[in-house]
């Protein structure tokens, strides 16, 4: 299993699972440093984009790349606040992101198990949804080599869906990529890319606005989580 610092060589989006948009948010850190008001947190959903729309809607900066990979129906459909200090360090084991965050729970064939994250509704979709998405991290501060980049196994994006016991022998097949990071930077990945993350080595904080876009409606009564005008910054 080889490594590599994530400046190297450029990656592609299609053939690695991951690409890196230099500087895309550096105007913009102010605006979404408001995502991480009440502190470090593993993973602190939002429930609320007002304050974040006019970056990460449609219309944001943030949209618009997400909207180029995607097309015009592409919207955030699930916000994530990452605030890893030295106080509040984690680490994440290799995994798939396998789960959607919806507004209310519908059973439907194909989407299963359900939980609760932080009171909003998880389930795991057909997978061919999750193949559609994109997943945007976006760096509010500096990740290095010891900040607890993230790191992916290039090219897993297009295996499909692993099976948990499977997943330590595809790591092992792979080339591994750590996203290395300047504030501002903003790195696009397909949602499915396997992934990981050490716990950092030391204590600057990492915080790490990550937002997962999808251009489909939800089927049969189904509606993401943002759909209630959300997206474009309605009331909560």
């Amino acid at each position: 299993m080889a490594a590599r610092a994530g400046r190297l060589s450029k990656l592609e989006l299609d053939r690695d699972g991951a690409a890196l948009h230099h500087g895309a948010a550096a105007g913009f850190l102010d605006t979404l440093a408001c995502a991480f008001a009440q502190g470090p947190s593993p993973g602190r959903r939002i429930k609320c984009l007002t304050g974040l729309e006019s970056v990460l809607g449609r219309s944001g900066p943030i949209g618009k790349i997400a909207s180029r990979l995607l097309g015009p129906t592409s919207r955030p459909v699930r916000v994530i606040a990452f605030d890893k200090t030295d106080g509040a360090n984690w680490s994440l084991g290799w995994h798939q992101d396998r789960t959607i965050c919806v507004e209310r729970r519908v059973d439907l064939t194909g989407f299963g198990p359900w939980t609760v994250k932080q009171g909003m509704p998880h389930v795991e979709p057909p997978f061919d949804l999750l193949a559609r998405m994109l997943t945007v991290r976006i760096h509010i501060d500096a990740v290095d080599a010891e900040n607890a980049p993230l790191r992916i196994a290039l090219g897993s994006h297009a295996i499909g869906l692993i099976a948990e016991s499977d997943i330590l022998a595809h790591v092992k097949r792979s080339e591994i990529h750590d996203c290395l990071a300047d504030a501002g930077d903003v790195w696009v990945y397909r949602t499915p890319i396997l992934h990981a993350s050490d716990r950092a080595a030391n204590g600057r904080r990492r915080r790490v606005l990550q937002v997962d876009y999808s251009g489909d409606d939800l089927p049969d009564g189904l509606s993401w989580f943002y759909d209630q005008g959300e997206a474009e910054g309605g009331p909560s």
